[in-house]
């Protein structure tokens, strides 16, 4: 698991805000699509596009100025699917605080050159925070399901 880590580094510039000065909302999906896809991508080796966004929380605001770390890894792969958790924190140099903003899960899916998926390689959880994000994944997963099925 630990391998499929990606680390982006992000300045909310006041393009990235609304009126309130706070960053806004899609901006910080976007930027969670893009760390997501990157470990995705990292895991399996192909190009993976996102199938779906379960849960994104906004914990805390982020402001203009702020620096904005997404951290994020393969929680669980399944046939073709894996899970891929989103951790975003927020820094201000100015103030010393650093801040737990966010918190997101995506499920992508490695394709090949047709566009067609592909079964992804297996995660291995080593730490105990590794296996706790696999065994969620799989509770995450089974509501997804649910969902679906009752929906349908």
């Amino acid at each position: 698991m630990s391998q499929s880590v990606v680390t982006m580094t992000e300045l909310v510039l006041p393009h990235h805000t609304n009126t309130l000065g706070n960053l806004l909302g899609g901006q910080l999906m976007h930027w969670i699509d893009i760390c997501a896809a990157l470990a995705a991508q990292k895991h399996s080796s192909r190009t993976c596009v996102t199938a779906s966004v379960d849960k994104i929380d906004f914990h805390h605001p982020v402001k203009l100025g702020e620096i904005v770390t997404l951290i994020a890894s393969v929680n669980r792969v399944f046939t073709t699917s894996m899970e891929v958790g989103v951790k975003v924190h927020t820094e201000s140099y100015i103030q010393g605080t650093k801040t737990h903003s966010n918190s997101a899960y995506l499920t992508f899916v490695g394709v090949d050159g047709a566009g067609k998926p592909v079964p992804a390689f297996p995660v291995i959880p080593e730490t105990d925070e590794e296996k706790r994000r696999y065994d969620e994944a799989l509770v995450r997963r089974d509501a997804r399901l649910s969902a679906r099925k009752t929906l349908s």
